[in-house]
């Protein structure tokens, strides 16, 4: 029974679990939430997800959201096959891939995220962006990239020599981020510049971010 997604192929978390069964090689079904319809407000998709928020999947009897667990679950079951993202067989590398993992969800993603909002996501709704917002999630943005520049001097990638989770769950944000003005704050720093353009080219990368098109 192949995997079911839920969601938009377009959503940085939809997108962020896709990459993960590409990764793994895995066989799954998207199947499209009509977000303007509001479906992933109503039953039955909040059987799946109580929070009314994309992505969900289905796996047999395992029902899950939030796309970092969906991740971590896909990761550890299918340890053995396609790329190994959580370095499963040594402790020590598997807990500096959750160390970078957890460096994501709290230091990255949050002024990635409003960076994009303001200047993707609003004038899509005919709303200015809020340059003084824009300017201080950049200054944010901009210390949390000083960190990866000095980490990723001393190794290939977040979690050490080996691609990971740690790595794979920014890539949906920079998809939309290396659109922006604000794309130098990358390529001005050359040790993360040359770790997004080996990300970026990945195989299971380049299938999914073909159709994060907005």
């Amino acid at each position: 029974m192949a995997i079911k997604v839920h969601g938009v192929p377009v959503s940085t978390c939809t997108a962020g679990v896709l990459l993960c069964l590409n990764e793994k090689g895995l066989d799954y079904e998207l199947l499209l939430v009509d977000l303007a319809a509001k479906a992933h407000k109503q039953q039955p998709y909040l059987s799946l997800n109580p929070f009314g928020q994309i992505p969900a999947l289905e796996d047999g009897e395992v029902s899950l959201f939030e796309s970092r667990a969906i991740n971590r679950y896909l990761a550890c079951k299918h340890k053995d096959i396609g790329t190994d993202l959580l370095r499963a067989n040594s402790l020590a590398e598997s807990a500096v891939v959750e160390t970078w993992m957890e460096v994501e969800a709290h230091q990255f993603h949050g002024p990635a995220t409003a960076i994009l909002h303001q200047m993707i996501v609003n004038p899509m709704y005919g709303i200015a962006c809020n340059e003084q917002t824009i300017e201080t999630e950049m200054e944010k943005l901009g210390k949390v990239l000083d960190v990866y520049e000095e980490r990723l001097s001393k190794c290939k990638y977040l979690a050490g020599e080996n691609y990971s989770l740690a790595d794979l769950q920014h890539i949906p944000s920079l998809v939309y981020f290396m659109k922006t003005t604000k794309a130098n704050a990358v390529t001005s720093r050359p040790h993360v510049s040359a770790w997004w353009n080996d990300i970026s080219s990945r195989p299971a990368t380049v299938n999914v971010s073909a159709n994060m098109k907005l």
